[in-house]
């Protein structure tokens, strides 16, 4: 039964050490995106739409 102990509580201060190591990352900006805001610009906006009444008459046409 002492194994268990011993085991939950290596298991809490690996699990700490883990969570430590996460927020030192992200406080630091290892997680920031440089690379998507240069190429953004490459990208549409906006996506093109056809408007509802083309789309009716041309189901109409085909039926």
């Amino acid at each position: 039964m002492s194994v268990i102990y011993l085991l939950i509580t290596i298991s809490i201060f690996v699990a700490i050490g883990f969570f430590v190591a996460f927020i030192v990352a992200v406080k630091s900006g290892q997680y920031d995106d440089d690379y998507t805001p240069s190429v953004r610009m490459l990208f549409d906006d906006e996506i093109k739409k056809t408007p509802q009444k083309q789309i009716q008459t041309t189901e109409k046409k085909q039926i």
